[in-house]
């Protein structure tokens, strides 16, 4: 079986390379950004590069002097916890250790989700993501450093590990958003702005790209971003992840009887990618075989160590981070899903759009520059 890793151009740009450019900016201004006052960094979760030109008549002002080359690529996996990690702190997966959705916590033997389920599985945001955020190197450089989001994320366990330094301030719609991310970067000079813009994702992930909920999302999204960047002021606007939609029809369900269960002890991730856990006396490279035989076609699937030696998340992997990461990683090809048909939570089966893979789609994002950048 052939398997296809990613690949980009050598001189592309990286997600985990934002948080150095912004700082640059910052400071001296001869990297890829010109140096700005203020600088804001706008993050459109889910957005893809792919989708948004597919769209581009429903984001006027967003695409607006953007060219073909304005992307940058995403880490892998392309999931929300692991991308907006790696944006934040400027290193990639392997280094801040949040290679997945839901993966092992080996100490405990069970499946911790590294999203949203720091409380409830009693994770620590500061032993579990131990890097240091691009607000926190802003913050130390003498730059005051402020995080615009949502209300309810304020005092998450994901705050507390991708914005800590950062002074959150939180408001409701887009356009406040955007609107106080711009004011604050006017009020305090010298500063690094963070702008979060979920409605996207969140539209896809229910509803899929292509669809009118998706499509209000984004025009919302770009209403919002039709406002004037402050003279002086710096703004890159990019993504997370991109997304592709998986129909029902798509999804392969591992279910009872199906000998790719034998020998597994969990199964985390997420239906694009997932982390097969293996039990400790399972014969690792019969179980590699056999995914690899039945999943043909509709998967890519290499061994953890074989992932680490490729450098598909990273050029260097720390031992808390390869310990997280599965002893068989699943990637889906083309537009399919995997599930655990014997798993009691069958609810990420009703998603439409997806992330988490490997295809363009998923991996290019935008890379915009406004204001103070685009001059």
């Amino acid at each position: 079986m052939s398997l296809i890793l990613p690949t980009a151009p050598v001189s592309a740009r990286t997600i985990s390379g934002v948080a150095a450019d912004l700082l640059g900016a910052l400071e001296h201004g001869d990297g890829p950004l010109p140096r700005a006052r203020s600088v804001v960094l706008i993050v459109l979760d889910g957005l893809g590069a792919i989708q948004l030109r597919a769209h581009a008549g429903h984001a006027r002002h967003l695409v607006a002097g953007a060219g073909k080359k304005d992307i940058a690529y995403s880490v892998f996996p392309t999931t929300t916890a692991a991308a907006l990690t790696s944006l934040l702190t400027g290193v990639e997966p392997g280094l801040h250790g949040l290679v997945g959705y839901r993966v092992l916590d080996r100490s405990h033997d069970r499946l911790v989700n590294v999203l949203s389920g720091w409380e409830s599985d009693g994770i620590d945001p500061l032993l579990w993501q131990p890097q240091p955020t691009v607000f926190e190197t802003a913050v130390a450089a003498g730059h005051p450093a402020f995080a615009v989001g949502i209300p309810q994320y304020a005092s998450s366990g994901f705050t507390r590990a991708t914005l800590r330094g950062s002074t959150f301030v939180g408001a409701k719609s887009p356009a406040e958003r955007v609107e106080i991310a711009y004011q604050l970067a006017i009020d305090n000079p010298g500063s690094l702005t963070y702008c979060y813009l979920p409605e996207v994702d969140k539209a896809g992930h229910k509803h899929g790209v292509d669809s009118a909920e998706w499509i209000a999302a984004l025009e919302e999204v770009d209403h919002a971003l039709a406002r004037v960047v402050p003279k002086n002021v710096g703004v890159l606007i990019t993504a997370d992840h991109g997304m592709v939609d998986v129909p029902a029809h798509r999804h392969v369900v591992i279910d009872h009887g199906d000998e790719r269960l034998d020998g597994v002890r969990h199964i985390g991730g997420e239906p694009r990618m997932l982390h097969v856990y293996l039990e400790a006396d399972a014969d690792a490279e019969a179980a590699l075989s056999l995914w690899r035989r039945a999943s043909e076609g509709d998967a890519d699937v290499l061994s953890g160590a074989e992932a680490i030696a490729a450098g598909i998340y990273g050029p260097s992997v720390t031992a808390e981070a390869a310990a997280r990461i599965g002893d068989l990683l699943v990637v889906s090809r083309g537009n399919k899903a995997f599930y655990d048909g014997t798993a009691k939570d069958q609810r990420a089966r009703g998603m439409i759009g997806q992330h988490g893979a490997l295809t363009p789609e998923e991996r290019q994002v935008p890379y915009i520059r406004r204001g103070a950048f685009s001059q």
